[in-house]
């Protein structure tokens, strides 16, 4: 199974059942690079199973999006930092 390379805004409706807000529109620090970013300008990797979120200026995986079958799950890689605008 091959992953789709999309931006950041694909996570508004996978991450919309966990925060009450856009996701897309939370910005985040790297801890790989300490670059910032609104999650919707991040690189995202795609398919069936999950979405793998990394910096756009180091490529460092942020987090990573699961979908199983008991829902969604979250993995927190090298994000250091999640905040509102």
């Amino acid at each position: 199974m091959d992953a789709t390379i999309v931006d950041g805004n694909v996570l508004a409706g996978m991450l919309s059942e966990m925060f009450e807000t856009d996701a897309t529109m939370l910005a985040g620090s790297c801890g790989g690079c300490g670059a910032e970013a609104l999650l919707a300008e991040a690189v995202v990797e795609l398919d069936d199973a999950a979405a793998i979120v990394r910096c756009r200026s180091c490529t460092h995986t942020l987090l990573t999006v699961l979908r199983t079958p008991q829902g969604m799950r979250v993995v927190f890689g090298a994000l250091a930092e999640l905040r509102s605008g």
